[in-house]
């Protein structure tokens, strides 16, 4: 089997350098993108030379050299599936282990047990590869800590459903996540009903598309999408996401920062299964035609002080900010603050790039 060792340098921020959004104009908010970005690299050197190092112990170390595993369907790399590389990582791995999976369309059921963390799932930007299967499971579930993937297509070729089949989540999903401090870069999402499950653990989801007819993210994460498409197919009713939260102590939502919502149907933004759902949509265009209740509670309008329904400058004919719902908030800069940046995952210990193959 040949395999190629490569040493990555960890790219992160600082604790206290992490460029602060100070402004709600969308020009002093992608300036700050920007130099936040521009601060990855800049540091690189530093990082090499193993100084102001800020990751997670455990990452740190993990990041110190990387083994780079070639799948490939033609047989040319060092597995035909994605399954089979996985099963020869060992269990207790503690290296970064990239996955670069060549062009194609892999029909399996992928599952990343916890034992396996530092996994990155790496396809050509110009010739993405395609995770896909056909059922109601996840076509990939990630029950490991630090997982990446980049330019990946996560595909659940299941019929589209009517909804009425019940559940709390993971429908025909093309993808589980449930590991923590996991980031999907470029990456799409496709599927008829909860095309993502977002399950629990911190999360950051970049310049992604997610597409349904139904539902498109369920769970308890705690994630930060930013600059994301969030595409419906729907005929009828739809739900761009469904929290899954339980308690109000719980340190869970979905917040959507510069995302745009595109396509067709009748969609409500959000359902609360257990009326105690954050979710926060800010400086979002909002194309879709958007439900006048916004948010569908179920009817459970004593539950509306523990439903943490916000909006923070979005714009679109699908935005609440005219005639809000009493449970939806309209948030000022400074609420809007804690939610539109990197700090809402804690990213600065565990946010890295991906890799440059």
């Amino acid at each position: 089997m040949i395999t190629m060792l490569i040493v990555l340098a960890p790219i992160v921020f600082s604790q206290d350098q992490e460029p602060e959004n100070t402004s709600n104009d969308p020009t002093s908010f992608d300036n700050w993108i920007e130099n936040s970005m521009k601060t990855f690299y800049e540091r690189k050197d530093q990082i090499r030379q193993g100084e102001d190092v800020v990751l997670d112990d455990a990452l740190a170390q993990a990041e110190k050299s990387s083994k780079v595993i070639k799948v490939r369907k033609d047989g040319t790399g060092d597995f035909k599936t994605v399954a089979d590389a996985i099963a020869s990582i060992p269990s207790g791995n503690k290296q970064r282990i990239i996955l670069w999976i060549g062009p194609g369309e892999y029909a399996e059921k992928i599952t990343v047990d916890k034992s396996k963390p530092f996994l990155t799932f790496y396809g050509s930007p110009e010739n993405m590869p395609i995770l896909s299967s056909h059922g109601a499971s996840a076509s990939v579930t990630v029950e490991s800590d630090y997982f990446m993937a980049a330019n990946i297509i996560f595909k659940n070729s299941a019929p589209e459903t009517d909804g009425k089949g019940g559940g709390q989540g993971g429908e025909a999903a093309a993808m589980r996540i449930s590991g923590d401090k996991a980031v999907f870069y470029s990456c799409n999402f496709t599927g008829s009903d909860k095309s993502l499950y977002d399950d629990k653990g911190r999360h950051l989801f970049k310049d992604c598309y997610i597409e349904s007819t139904l539902n498109f993210i369920s769970g308890n994460g705690k994630s930060l999408y930013m600059f994301t498409e969030i595409h419906s197919k729907a005929k009828t009713n739809a739900l761009i996401t469904s929290s899954t939260k339980e308690k109000e102590n719980e340190d869970t939502g979905y917040c959507f920062v510069y995302c745009n919502f595109t396509g067709s149907g009748h969609i409500y933004l959000g359902q609360e299964w257990r009326a105690k759902g954050r979710v926060i949509f800010a400086n979002a265009d909002i194309g879709l035609q958007i439900s006048p209740q916004g948010s569908s509670d179920g009817g459970k309008t004593t539950d509306e002080k523990t439903i943490y329904y916000a909006e923070y400058n979005c714009s679109g004919p699908g935005s609440c900010a005219d005639k809000p719902p009493p449970y939806v908030r309209m948030l000022s800069d400074a609420e809007a603050q804690p939610f539109v940046s990197m700090t809402y995952v804690h990213g600065s210990t565990w946010l890295l790039p991906p890799p440059i193959l």
